[in-house]
């Protein structure tokens, strides 16, 4: 097996389990917290799993982390398929939409947490593995960070949007709420588009990944000083 090799099997044994695991409980976070508010849609389509195989989205969970692998992209980012929650049979629709949003960052921040915390645990393993669950916990802290903030800009469909939704009054929120179906377009225009009109002007107009790349290092250092 060549060096090469060598290195990109271990770059994707540091960075896959992290990935699945923290895209996984962020969408079956949702499926729960709104079973728990009076629908269970997500329950009866089996979403309400830590099964990753019944989050995985081909693209999101697998082509995308991979090109941004293979690419050699500062980041690894990814995202599973969304889980299917009827808010209409939550019993207070617009005030439990913001838990059922917020559940998904909410566990993203839990792991970010605990990965943290798992450092404390590395001197009771031999050195080479606990060098390999050192990059393992370093990543998952990253991705977990990365997740909750980019979930949390306030864009329908992404948690933050709908969190607002729930959030703002009537007029407001219906014409948040109205935005969901462009709020992809929104979103590629923002992260695609803008950066490389940028690249071909001079210009830095990459404003939202900077932005979430500032408040995901601000979070990652909080929560490693909580961590102690």
């Amino acid at each position: 097996m060549s060096h090469t090799t060598a290195a990109l099997l271990y770059q994707i044994s540091v960075w896959v389990a992290p990935l699945v695991l923290a895209i996984t409980l962020h969408e079956a976070a949702h499926g729960y917290v709104a079973r728990l508010f009076g629908d269970n849609t997500a329950e009866r389509l089996g979403r309400v799993t830590l099964n990753p195989f019944k989050h995985v989205d081909p693209f999101g969970t697998v082509l995308l982390p991979a090109l941004l692998m293979l690419t050699r992209a500062p980041f690894l980012f990814g995202y599973a398929k969304p889980v299917p929650v009827d808010f209409s049979a939550l019993r207070s629709p617009k005030r439990d939409s913001i838990f059922v949003a917020a559940a998904g960052p909410a566990m993203n921040f839990f792991l970010a947490l605990v990965s943290a915390l798992l450092f404390r645990l590395l001197f009771i393993l031999p050195q080479g593995v606990a060098d390999w669950v050192a990059d393992n916990l370093k990543n998952a802290l990253l991705i977990n960070a990365l997740l909750a903030v980019f979930n949390l800009l306030p864009i329908p469909p992404l948690d933050g949007g709908r969190i607002l939704v729930g959030l703002l009054p009537g007029a407001l929120s219906r014409a948040l709420a109205s935005l969901e179906p462009f709020g992809m377009m929104i979103l590629i225009t923002a992260l695609l588009f803008l950066p490389w009109l940028g690249a071909q002007t001079g210009l830095d107009l990459n404003f939202v990944w900077h932005g979430v790349a500032e408040l995901t290092d601000r979070i990652v250092h909080a929560i490693l000083w909580i961590a102690g």
